[in-house]
């Protein structure tokens, strides 16, 4: 029975998957429908709408070319594709930046609803919007790979540090690193700290 278990557990992996793949291509597009929507999430606020369509289908192209060398031992494959999404924003770094500084720049958009909650927590975000943004541009991109990539990836450490192909003690200090700068620069508030203090 926990043989049984183990094999359809197996299955379900994306391992799993990446291996059928290599006979039957078709069987790859169960990593696209699994992990696009986290992705498409990520690099839009990482390269905009404008680039965001580019760098998910080169990520998806680049995980199908390469899919031979995954290492299977892995069942999950969502720090792999977030690592190869990360090297694609790299090539868009100059587009990163510009869409900071017009993040930096532009007037929020839209009619806050009335619900009580929503009213403050808009307000305390079109507040924070622009110097978060500026912060964001200046930080060295390491640092803010690593940041972001636990901040809005929700990845762990761990995943982090395999998705970049660093040991997770750089993974804390680069992340140290960049919420000191982000603190300073946003007068000693860090927006992004709340998603690792729920890891």
């Amino acid at each position: 029975m926990l043989a049984d278990q183990q094999l359809a557990a197996e299955q379900e992996s994306d391992a799993w998957y990446v291996r059928a793949s290599l006979a039957d291509r078709s069987q790859f597009t169960v990593l696209y429908d699994r992990h696009s929507a986290a992705l498409y999430r990520y690099a839009h606020g990482r390269v905009g709408a404008e680039f965001v369509d580019d760098v998910v289908s080169e990520t998806f192209l680049v995980a199908f070319r390469r899919r031979h060398r995954y290492d299977v031992s892995r069942p999950d494959a969502r720090p792999w594709l977030f690592g190869i999404l990360t090297k694609e924003i790299s090539h868009y770094w100059r587009r990163e930046q510009a869409h900071y500084r017009a993040m930096a720049r532009s007037e929020p958009t839209g009619v806050v609803p009335d619900h009580a909650e929503r009213v403050v927590a808009g307000a305390a975000a079109h507040a924070i919007r622009a110097p978060l943004a500026r912060a964001l541009a200046e930080l060295p991109a390491r640092d803010r790979d690593v940041l972001l990539l636990i901040a809005w990836g929700e990845l762990s450490y761990e995943e982090t540090a395999r998705a970049v192909g660093i040991p997770i003690g750089t993974v804390r200090s680069r992340l140290n690193r960049a919420r000191r700068k982000l603190g300073s620069a946003l007068g000693g508030g860090d927006p992004t700290r709340a998603v690792e203090e729920s890891m």
